[in-house]
């Protein structure tokens, strides 16, 4: 279930977010001022998804947006600017302080609900992308341990593990990278292991 932090100091405006979120399935946080919105955003179990009102009392929406994104973090916030201020700069301005979408007051339940639709993709995103970076990490250190000497054997090529087993090149590159082998014969080898295939073929 995605959690939504509405911050809203209007109790009518905040009722109705409330009882439309918590209808479409969400669980909400909610707060009265900017600085209670704030402090749910330093959690580390925040909310992936907030709904900010543009004027509230300690803290504005735009002043957390901007230290939201200030502020290095692991997992990314998606904010909505609920407000008043229609004009075109007004909404550059929220969007330039770190907002990712706004909706204007009055809000429409259609609109609301698709924005946040929106949002909820955006954080899938999100998520995908960071394990992907995290199995790439993962990889590029594996390709490092490889770049390490190993020691190997100079007649049979098997390399010796940490535990001072020997094992098949192809065993150990499976193990620390997950690689796996299709066999074939290479040109060189061919032209050696040709004729001792007809001779034993053909012994007369």
């Amino acid at each position: 279930m995605q959690r939504i932090l509405v911050a809203e100091d209007d109790p009518i405006a905040r009722h109705l977010l409330e009882a439309n979120l918590t209808d479409w399935g969400y669980e909400i946080i909610s707060t009265a001022d900017g600085a209670l919105a704030w402090e749910q955003l330093q959690k580390q179990s925040a909310p992936g998804l907030a709904i900010l009102d543009w004027v509230m009392p300690k803290m504005s929406g735009p002043e957390i947006c901007q230290k939201l994104r200030a502020q290095p973090t692991q997992s990314y916030t998606y904010v909505i600017l609920l407000t008043a201020n229609t004009s075109v700069s007004d909404v550059a301005k929220g969007l330039a302080a770190g907002a990712d979408d706004y909706i204007f007051k009055p809000f429409n339940n259609l609109e609301l609900r698709a924005r946040i639709k929106s949002g909820e993709r955006i954080l899938a995103l999100q998520e995908a992308y960071a394990v992907k970076v995290a199995e790439l990490e993962q990889a590029l250190s594996q390709v490092t341990q490889l770049k390490q000497l190993l020691p190997i054997c100079m007649f049979c090529k098997k390399i010796r593990d940490d535990n001072d087993y020997w094992q098949q090149i192809e065993v150990y590159l499976h193990q620390h990278t997950g690689t796996d082998f299709s066999h074939g014969v290479c040109p060189e080898c061919y032209q050696h292991w040709r004729p001792q295939q007809d001779q034993l073929l053909n012994p007369g």
